[in-house]
């Protein structure tokens, strides 16, 4: 450790050395800011001890990613070409999150026309700041676009991997610290096995390097995806998270049609910053929407009056039906069938919501292994025969998962017919 190292302590991997340049780039207000954003968003409303960040989590990733390339290196046998831009790697881990939105992921459920994008091509915008490229400076004048490259995923450097497909190290952590300030039992992940495990691998195919496992990590990866399955089902896509998930998401949206807030603004605040912003910004408008939000809808966020469940439908209740694509996300027509709904009810403009999450990668697949013979093969979404046959499996874990829901700000009862005939159609029927 170098004078100018830094050591911080972390309830979940204990003590984090920072190196120089790592501590160059907490120090800055673009990473600072991450503390006031929480990790689950609002999934504290919940589980109370969920209040855990952005930077706890970012500091974490760094850490592991360190950690898995010192495995690497001790394993050695890849030629040098295969650690191309491996100085950059640590800092990609770190910067991750750089642009996420103020409570976390919600926001990227929006239409385009209300977030200006996904967070990860929102940390361009970051990486453009002076203190965050003074900072990396060390690494070369291109750092700061090589690094954002590798927080989208893009790029042939064999390490990406690392940061961005089925083995990055952010699954690992977020799961691991989830789990744990939740207080629930659902994360456990064997994370020192999948880091021993983790390999350097030739594609054989086209002969490139990527990050893949040895076989005999394989029941690691299994725990790792079984995580994944119970931490959705249990916490993330917990009714009541969603419920609240879906108030704050109404609240962001209402107040970018009413011209309360132009979508530009939503990049940079920090979680009670936006909100304070919205609710004055209601108050001093004389518009009813602007009134609702400030009066009704965010006392309610904060006083933790959550919309209520007035119709929940399981797998089983779905079956033989499919929901419309348009009704999965937030679309004018789902908002135009909520509507209805509420006026059915004897609700206001925007007070019933209905939720049926999506996460099509929860289980996908796409990395190397090497068998124990020596020989390596790809594992894709299907698996491989005798040695990873999860992906049999998982379309019904991800189907049980989820939960069609629709919300009412008071408590309402919803028929299953009032929602089935209006937003799903028979299976096979166009």
């Amino acid at each position: 450790m170098t004078g100018s190292d830094k050591l911080i302590r972390d309830p979940l991997w204990e003590t984090i050395r920072l190196d120089p340049t790592a501590v160059r780039i907490v120090d800055t207000a673009e990473f600072q800011r991450l503390r006031y954003i929480r990790q689950l968003g609002l999934a504290h409303l919940v589980y109370p001890g969920a209040t855990h960040t952005r930077f706890d989590h970012a500091l974490g990733v760094y850490h592991l990613t360190r950690t898995a390339l010192r495995h690497l290196r001790e394993r050695g046998g890849v030629p040098p070409e295969a650690w191309e831009d491996e100085e950059l790697i640590p800092y990609a881990a770190l910067l991750h999150d750089i642009g996420h939105y103020a409570y976390s992921h919600a926001l990227e459920e929006l239409e385009t026309e209300h977030v200006p994008a996904h967070h990860e091509e929102v940390s361009k915008r970051f990486f453009a700041s002076p203190s965050l490229r003074d900072a990396l400076a060390p690494l070369g004048l291109t750092a700061p676009e090589r690094l954002a490259e590798l927080i989208r995923g893009e790029g042939e450097i064999p390490l990406r991997g690392l940061i961005s497909g089925s083995l990055d190290l952010d699954k690992m952590e977020y799961l691991r610290r989830d789990a744990r300030f939740c207080g629930v039992p659902y994360g456990e992940v064997d994370v020192s096995r999948l880091l021993q495990g983790l390999m350097l691998l030739p594609d054989p195919e086209t002969g490139r390097y990527e990050i893949g496992v040895h076989e005999k990590a394989i029941a690691a990866l299994e725990s790792l995806l079984f995580a994944k399955y119970q931490m959705f089902r249990n916490v993330y896509w917990h009714h009541a998270v969603r419920a609240a998930t879906g108030l704050y998401k109404r609240i962001v949206e209402e107040a970018v049609r009413a011209g309360l807030l132009d979508p530009e603004e939503l990049i940079g605040p920090t979680d009670e910053e936006l909100l304070y912003e919205i609710s004055r910004r209601g108050q001093e408008s004389d518009d009813e929407i602007g009134t609702r939000i400030a009066m009704r809808w965010i006392p309610a966020l904060r006083h933790r009056k959550l919309p209520k469940r007035a119709l929940e439908l399981t797998a089983a209740d779905l079956s033989g039906r499919q929901v419309e694509d348009w009704a999965v996300g937030d679309s004018p027509w789902k908002r135009a069938v909520e509507d209805d709904l509420a006026g059915e009810l004897g609700l206001e403009s925007g007070e019933v919501m209905i939720d049926f999450p999506v996460k099509p990668a929860m289980f996908q697949l796409d990395l190397l292994i090497e068998r124990r013979g020596g020989a390596v093969q790809r594992l894709g979404l299907e698996g491989v025969e005798g040695i990873l046959d999860l992906p049999k499996v998982a379309r019904e874990l991800y189907t049980t998962a989820r939960v069609l829901r629709v919300f009412t700000l008071e408590r309402r009862e919803v028929s299953a017919e009032q929602v089935l005939d209006r937003i799903t159609r028979p299976i096979g029927a166009i």
